[in-house]
């Protein structure tokens, strides 16, 4: 367990989960231990015209998994999560969040409101639900292989069809994604060449992939809408792991976030190189800080 007296004189960065880490009764800790968080669910709901506390507490799994749903979910109860932490007096100086985690930093950040939030991250996941057919995408995480076998083994699938590495996330954790038969094919030469595992995840959608661009040229002008503001810290964003602080630079980084890879690995390096010691990770009901937790 990590004290709260072991963070304070940390340099942190508090990064923010993307798809794949949801799960049925994410929040529901939170709203029992502080009943004045249920407002983030219940103003969230208003705003989507659906029990979004419900669906996060009670599922079904189905519906939470589906990107129009996961997407609001994910980032209510990352807020929910962040404003049950405040009282530990945790200041962070960076953040980032993981695909859609990166909606999450920029609220924590200032640099959107959470409304405007709430709202833009469910056109994102419909827009991306519909660029592809339903249950056309596959998406998976091959553990095992250098950068350079899987853009080899990318490149081999391709002429089934669409696939492309669509997460960079650790040394020997590359996420996949793309049209179904290709990303399978990959999975097939990746197996060959050594892949140690292949692990489907729950991600209804290719994102993170040139399937993805029809999608972000209609999220583009939602984006243009939104008065955004100068971040109270440095974001490090996703597409080319660089920080971010202006307002000016925050909507072309999530228009370029969509179609391409998620550089979460060098994102990292990037936060260390700015001085962060300790990565404090908000999921569910709980802050993973540097392999320990600490509870609301």
């Amino acid at each position: 367990m990590v004290t709260l007296q072991s963070t304070r004189a940390a340099s942190i960065g508090l990064v923010f989960p993307g798809q794949g880490s949801q799960s049925v009764g994410m929040g529901r800790a939170l709203v029992e231990a502080d009943p004045s968080i249920r407002i983030l669910y219940e103003e969230a709901s208003s705003i989507l015209r659906y029990d979004i506390g419900a669906l996060c507490f009670e599922g079904p799994v189905e519906r939470l998994n589906l990107t129009e749903y996961t997407q609001p979910a994910l980032l209510v109860s990352s807020i929910a999560a962040l404003q049950a932490f405040k009282p530990l007096g945790i200041a962070p100086i960076a953040v980032a969040g993981h695909s859609l985690g990166e909606y999450s930093a920029l609220v924590a950040a200032g640099g959107m409101t959470y409304r405007e939030a709430v709202g833009i991250v469910q056109k994102r996941g419909r827009y991306m639900a519909e660029a592809v057919p339903p249950g056309t995408g596959l998406v998976a995480a091959l553990l095992g292989l250098s950068v350079d076998v899987v853009k080899e083994v990318c490149r081999e699938a391709s002429s089934v069809g669409v696939v492309a590495a669509a997460n960079f996330n650790s040394p020997g954790q590359i996420v996949i994604a793309g049209e179904k038969a290709a990303v399978e094919r990959a999975i097939e030469l990746a197996k060959a060449k050594g892949c140690k595992k292949a692990i489907p995840l729950p991600v209804s959608v290719p994102v993170h992939t040139p399937l993805m661009q029809k999608a972000a040229d209609r999220l583009a002008g939602d984006l243009a809408a939104i008065t955004w503001s100068d971040l109270k810290m440095p974001l490090i964003n996703n597409a080319e792991a660089k920080a971010i602080t202006k307002a000016s630079d925050i909507r072309a980084s999530l228009v370029r976030q969509l179609p391409s890879s998620v550089l979460w690995e060098d994102s990292v390096k990037a936060m260390a190189a700015m001085g962060v010691t300790t990565l404090a990770y908000i999921t569910g009901h709980v802050l993973h800080v540097n392999g320990g937790m600490l509870m609301p």
